[in-house]
């Protein structure tokens, strides 16, 4: 099953490489505001369905474009698919973006493929069996320390989004850290935690297919996975915090108060803080208008 996912992913990454040639003459739609579908996406996922449906024409599929459309919705074998990642960036030829294919049997992850089709590095792993980059072996980082660690996370982008939280957010967890990184494909960023090119990644608002795949890489890497108060049952709960095991002990007590599942208390402390700070902005704002007047 997993030479069949990758199988899948070479063909998506075959398509999406083509298509990068001439990203300019990409058709785009918006899916919402800042939320993009390509054609890329579209036939880099019908190829994916094609592929493991003519393999395991009774498992079930839950694709980010197609949703359950494909496939048989009540196996107790589905495969979770991305079929790119990152696609922002694709649009505008920043070269970071990845497929994501996951298999969960009755519920748990138990294969995962992350392929980048630009720099062809090939994540996988197998429940129990490891996790490996281009048939290497991989570990997450031997970093114990928060002050020496390199974080990604990934930015608000959607209306209705609390972007004033996350900035408070990632303030607390930058000014603890050696740098924070935003790199624009979450499970390219998971998988990146697994090789321990990076220490830790938290973000909100992801959806299960941007993050299962890359979660096994973690885990079988030696990580851990969650959400920001540390549970672990987080695929669908659209808040996620990787690491390795000494850091996501570290970055759990700073997050936790962020997370949707805090205690009232810690909710309405953030609440407090944030709006504290607004006064300070509004005098702020204000100064800078009166020296653009002066001016």
């Amino acid at each position: 099953m997993l030479n069949m996912a990758i199988k899948a992913a070479r063909a998506a990454g075959a398509i999406i490489n083509r298509a990068a040639l001439d990203v300019e003459s990409v058709r785009v739609s918006t899916k919402q505001v800042n939320d993009f579908v390509t054609e890329v996406d579209q036939n880099s996922e019908k190829a994916i369905i094609e592929t493991l449906l003519t393999a395991y024409p009774d498992h079930g599929i839950l694709a980010e474009e197609s949703g359950n459309e494909y496939g048989n919705p009540h196996s107790n074998h589905i495969w979770i698919i991305d079929p790119l990642d990152g696609t922002t960036n694709f649009i505008h030829g920043f070269p970071v973006y990845c497929v994501s294919i996951a298999l969960a049997v009755n519920g748990r992850i138990e294969q995962a493929v992350v392929y980048d089709p630009t720099r062809n590095d090939l994540f996988t792993a197998t429940r129990g069996r490891g996790a490996f980059l281009n048939e290497r072996r991989i570990r997450v980082s031997k970093r114990t320390q928060l002050r020496d660690t390199l974080i990604t996370t990934g930015f608000p982008f959607r209306p209705g989004d609390n972007f004033k939280q996350y900035m408070a957010m990632l303030g607390d967890v930058m000014q603890r850290t050696s740098g924070v990184r935003r790199p624009g494909a979450a499970a390219l960023d998971l998988a990146y935690v697994a090789a321990g090119f990076s220490d830790g990644f938290f973000e909100t608002g992801l959806s299960i297919w941007d993050v299962a795949a890359g979660s096994l890489l973690v885990t079988e890497a030696g990580g851990l996975v969650g959400n920001f108060t540390g549970e672990a049952d987080f695929l669908e709960q659209r808040e996620v915090l990787a690491g390795t095991p000494r850091i996501y002990g570290q970055l759990v007590p700073i997050l936790a108060k962020y997370s949707k599942f805090a205690s009232a208390g810690d909710k309405a402390a953030v609440r407090q803080a944030l709006n504290e700070e607004a006064p300070e902005e509004a005098a702020d704002n204000a100064a800078e208008q009166d020296a653009d007047k002066a001016e």
